[in-house]
């Protein structure tokens, strides 16, 4: 078993506080976490490639909720469609049919 410098375990703990967090907040100052072993740059690039996995993670998140969103079917009333009343109308007198038209 390996024993892990204290830079290494903050490298960790920070970068596990992002996973839990659930977001990664982009910074515009450089982090530099020193180490013993000089694999700060290291540590830096896996922090961003990070970051930058969780914001990519949250957007495809956001963008499902959209399409979600986008795809419920809202039920709309059926239109009103006017009816038209024939203007003629048959009338039966004994054997004789007379259409009265207006």
């Amino acid at each position: 078993m390996s024993l892990r410098s204290p830079s290494t375990i903050l490298a960790s703990a920070v970068l596990a506080t992002l996973v839990l967090a659930g977001f990664g907040v982009p910074a515009s100052a450089e982090v530099f976490i020193p180490s013993a072993n000089g694999n700060a740059q290291m540590q830096q690039n896996d922090l961003q490639a990070l970051q930058n996995r969780v914001q990519r993670q949250q957007f495809q998140q956001q963008q499902q909720q959209y399409r979600a969103q986008d795809r419920v079917i809202v039920q709309q009333p059926p239109p009103v469609v006017p009816r038209v009343r024939p203007s003629c109308q048959t009338q039966i007198i004994g054997n004789t049919a007379v259409s009265t038209c207006r």
